[in-house]
Order: C-alpha cells, then sequence, then structure tokens
C-alpha cells in the first residue's frame, strides 16, 4: 500500500528541493526524518514537515480502511519536485533599463510505502518495445554509419579529381 502526500506552490525552486530529497530517497521514514532534521538548506523544514503528514495520511487511512500498515517499515518511495508557475519580477538596471528575472515554485511530492510492497523491478528501456524490425541494434548502427561515409566528399582534392 502507498501513501502520499503533496504541497504545492513552495517557494523555492525545484533544482535546490532535489538536492534535498535526493538525500531521503528510498530511506526508512525515521531515518529520513533524522536526516532532514540535520540537514541545513532552507527546504528541509517544508519537506519534514510534508514526510510526517505523509505518515498521518498512512496511520489515518489505515484506520478507516481497518489495514495493518506497520509505521516502522514505511520506506519514502519516491520524492519528486515538480515545476510551479512563475513569479516574473523586474530589477532595475543602470540608464533607466530593467532587468527581468523569475522566482520559482515548485510541487512537491512524497510517496511512503511498505517495504514488503516496492512493486515490480524496473523494466530496462527497449527490451522489449524496441522496433527494429528483427534488425539488431548493432546492425542497425552499422548501416546507418556506413551511408554517412559515402556522402562524406573529400574537398581537400581539387574538382577534376573528385
Amino acid at each position: 500500500m502507498e501513501f502520499s502526500a503533496t504541497a504545492r506552490f513552495q517557494r523555492v525552486s525545484p533544482q535546490k528541493a532535489r538536492l534535498v530529497l535526493d538525500l531521503i530517497k528510498g530511506q526508512r521514514v525515521s531515518d529520513a526524518l533524522t536526516t532532514l532534521a540535520f540537514t541545513k538548506k532552507r527546504v528541509a523544514a517544508p519537506i519534514e514537515k510534508l514526510l510526517r503528514s505523509a505518515v498521518d495520511n498512512a496511520n489515518y487511512l489505515s484506520q478507516e480502511k481497518g489495514l495493518d500498515v506497520d509505521v516502522d517499515d514505511l520506506i519514502v518511495k519516491s520524492a519528486v519536485a515538480g515545476d510551479g508557475p512563475r513569479l516574473k519580477r523586474i530589477r532595475p538596471a543602470p540608464m533607466g533599463r530593467a532587468f527581468r528575472y523569475v522566482r520559482r515554485m515548485s510541487h512537491i511530492e512524497i510517496l511512503i510505502a511498505e517495504r514488503g510492497s516496492q512493486g515490480e523491478a524496473p523494466r530496462k528501456a527497449g527490451a522489449a518495445g524496441s522496433k527494429t524490425s528483427g534488425k539488431s541494434a548493432a546492425a542497425t548502427t552499422k548501416t546507418k554509419a556506413a551511408g554517412k561515409k559515402s556522402a562524406v566528399k573529400n574537398w581537400n582534392k581539387p574538382a577534376s579529381a573528385r
């Protein structure tokens, strides 16, 4: 069973939020909370609050649906920071001009799950869904490379010798 919590319109750039989210991905919830408590980034506090909210969602839903969820066995399955709307601002510049800059926002989502329910193994890209119509990938690249070689002309020789 998976449980999630979302914080929208956070006044931090997604790039800075991802730095902290990468620290807690795949960790147990208790270890992730400890990591966030001692992280010196400004965005660590809202992420910690969001992780606590996800754990509370897990407790609440387990009581409502009558599920047996062990909070000590929860791990951070995924933590994503996506782009939110951008605030366009103007800074005065010399000689009456103005420079534009952007204040970024992010939507942060944390997904926690029980340790045993990790899901299926990730599929490899291009393993089953490749459309090479019977040709191997190496054969296709060789034919492409051979076609490119014939198109290249030697420009060092005079036009009469070509």
